[in-house]
């Protein structure tokens, strides 16, 4: 078992404010891979601090200079994409191909917004007045909150703090408590590709704690979160006027004509039912089926169904992890 400092603020790893740990565990033994920071207000303080002292020179950089960072860790990313996908399976539990296929994400979304760095174009605008030019332009916002959710640990927080840094703010990232370590490896690369101290903080830790202290501080001028609907609303309740981004539960039927590609139907009904191990917001959670067809296709899925086979992600003979 390993001792993480899994808290990163101003450039430096570290352990708690209060030196307490919590495990994460690999699902599919419930054995405890790692011990991580658990983190306090006082650590999410710290970790404001610096993201605030940091912003005026970020911010100030050109925006073609900040996307070269996410550029070079695309790179990084790519040579050590099978470790990181590996982690990915041992930490959250899906089959390596789609541990894989989460790293090749946030590969893809740093490629696309290091390109943003040469494309946050303003506008102009006809003026109703003589002799007046009307035009805006892009400005950051500050200090951004972070919170993701276990079931795509690198690709997800590679979807908000991508966009956040090319865009010239600094962020504080509350990664979710199952799957920390991924986390940690995907600081490391952006520290790596040479991010600046204090323009990316981490504080692990519990939603009570550190989510809630992101959610309410006043300092945090944006907050995306992904996750449940009950808790996308207390955070819109308690967030204040900070810009809120949240990306909350679905309820997602599957609806088969009787002139559908029942074959490609069924394809997709499994994956979207059982891909990621079913833990996912845009999971189908039930199937509408045209009368003519419904006894064929149920036949047809159920026996599908049946033979996949459940086991460690990291087993190539599983199907589900």
């Amino acid at each position: 078992m390993l001792m993480h400092r899994t808290l990163y603020i101003n450039g430096a790893w570290c352990s708690a404010g209060n030196g307490k740990t919590f495990p994460t565990l690999n699902p599919a033994t419930e054995r405890t891979v790692a011990l991580c920071a658990a983190g306090t207000k006082e650590d999410v303080t710290k970790a404001i601090d610096a993201a605030e002292h940091a912003y005026a020179r970020w911010s100030a950089t050109p925006a073609p200079k900040r996307a070269r960072v996410l550029l070079r860790a695309a790179r990084i990313m790519e040579e050590r994409k099978h470790e990181l996908g590996s982690l990915v399976t041992t930490e959250m539990g899906k089959v390596l191909p789609e541990g894989l296929s989460d790293v090749q994400e946030a590969i893809d979304t740093l490629d696309y917004f290091a390109g943003e760095g040469r494309r946050l174009f303003g506008r102009t605008t006809p003026s109703e007045l003589p002799n007046k030019f009307a035009f805006a332009f892009r400005k950051p916002i500050g200090v951004c909150g972070i919170i993701t959710p276990w079931n795509f640990p690198i690709a997800i927080p590679a979807w908000k703090i991508a966009p956040a840094l090319v865009c010239g703010n600094t962020v504080v990232f509350k990664p979710a408590s199952d799957t920390p370590l991924c986390a940690v490896e995907y600081v490391k690369i952006l520290a790596e590709a040479g991010l600046p101290k204090g323009v990316l903080n981490m504080v692990t830790g519990s939603a009570d704690v550190v989510g809630k202290e992101l959610v309410t501080s006043r300092r945090i001028r944006c907050l995306s979160f992904t996750g449940s609907r009950s808790v996308g609303e207390w955070i819109a309740k308690n967030a204040g006027l900070k810009k809120l981004g949240l990306e909350l539960g679905g309820k997602n039927p599957i609806i088969i004509m009787d002139d559908a590609d029942l074959r490609l139907a069924l394809e997709g009904v499994l994956w979207s039912a059982f891909g990621t191990t079913g833990q996912r917001c845009t999971a189908a959670s039930r199937v509408i089926v045209h009368a003519k067809v419904k006894k064929k296709f149920q036949s047809a899925l159920i026996a599908r169904a049946k033979r996949l086979r459940l086991g460690p992600g990291l087993d190539k003979r599983a199907d589900v992890g």
